[in-house]
């Protein structure tokens, strides 16, 4: 029973830090296009 004094306050620090890092992503735009580096790989062009 005393780890969960320990565990549950560790597990809600690190659930909130991810929720927080993810929403801070979101806000900054790293997500907003998704489909153009998937279509770079496909371009034929040589870049030198």
């Amino acid at each position: 029973m005393s780890v969960l004094y320990v565990a549950l306050p560790v597990a809600l620090f690190l659930g909130g830090s991810a929720l927080v890092a993810c929403l801070l992503c979101i806000r900054n735009g790293q997500y907003d296009d998704l489909e153009s580096p998937a279509m770079r790989i496909l371009n034929d062009e040589v870049k030198k």
